[in-house]
């Protein structure tokens, strides 16, 4: 069992950190919270070479083998909660902790905000109320708190100006997390033509409440 991956950041996108250590490049599926936090907010792209810990949850599989990564033992126990309910596997629990922050997917789940939920694709009426009262209990115990963790990382500067790399990035990571390349494409256009100052982020995290 993976506890954590501690070494440096070869890769990083809006859906996966590649870590190397010890001469092997781990593959981490990881939430946007997440590259978020490791992008330094604003920023299009992580810096290679920086000295990032991640922790770590397994998804063995009989024909695959899944390494999830997260900043806090409170968003890791958060994701365990998730995929315990019937229905939630590990890449809807990774969207819905793409769509809210760890902080704010315990008091949705506290105070019974199925509305929110829904909001997720793929979370219908019926499966956010079993989720929430799956879990209302479980949430209450686990410490989200307000910090992700602590990194070892330097804050990257931010994309000045939107470009066809910032549409691209954007479009495979929601074509990652299961959504067609087509519809994705013209939402993304339409959010980044609105606002062409959004970040990679923001542009995700919209998009999924539309898609």
């Amino acid at each position: 069992m993976i506890e954590y991956i501690k070494g440096e950041l070869a890769v990083l996108t809006p859906t996966l950190a590649v870590v190397e250590a010890g001469g092997v490049g781990y593959g981490i599926n990881i939430a946007l919270t997440v590259y978020s936090t490791l992008a330094g907010r604003e920023a299009g792209q992580g810096k290679q070479g920086d000295t990032v810990k991640l922790l770590v949850e397994e998804i063995i599989r009989e024909d695959d083998h899944l390494l999830f990564g997260f900043l806090s033992e409170g968003e890791r126990l958060l994701f365990r909660a998730l995929i315990s309910v019937s229905g939630i596997g590990p890449n809807t629990a990774r969207m819905i902790m793409s769509g809210y922050s760890a902080a704010e997917i315990r008091q949705i789940i506290a105070t019974g905000n199925a509305r929110a939920l829904s909001n997720i694709k793929g979370i219908g009426g019926k499966t956010a109320q079993r989720i929430i009262v799956e879990l209302k209990d479980v949430v209450l115990k686990i410490d989200t708190g307000d910090n992700l963790g602590a990194v070892a990382m330097q804050e990257t500067g931010g994309i000045g100006s939107v470009s066809a790399e910032l549409k691209q990035e954007a479009v495979s990571a929601l074509t990652m997390l299961g959504f067609p390349a087509a519809p994705t494409a013209k939402v993304v256009d339409k959010l980044l033509k609105d606002d062409p100052t959004l970040s990679v982020e923001k542009v995700i995290k919209q998009a999924l409440k539309m898609l």
